[in-house]
């Protein structure tokens, strides 16, 4: 016998996905913006949004958004099984 297969989960739409980088973007600027604010404050406004991006971006793609993808995915098939 075979196992049951999991419902395929749909991408997010493009709606869904902006919504899911805020959620992780927005908190990870701000902790950083919080530990980093006696070094940054020296910096310019675009030299201070290079280091930012640089370190948050990574962060956020190789970090939360994984996580974020799967609680969604657990969501949906949660929902679609009931």
């Amino acid at each position: 016998m075979s196992e049951p297969t999991a419902p395929r989960i749909a991408p997010p739409s493009k709606h869904q996905l902006a919504l899911m980088i805020w959620i992780c973007v927005f908190p990870t600027l701000t902790a950083l913006n919080l530990a980093l604010d006696g070094w940054l404050s020296t910096m310019s406004a675009v030299l201070r949004t290079f280091v930012l991006a640089t370190i948050a971006v990574p962060i956020v793609i190789y970090g939360l958004m994984p996580h974020l993808h799967r609680l969604r995915a657990r969501v949906l098939s949660r929902s679609a099984r009931s």
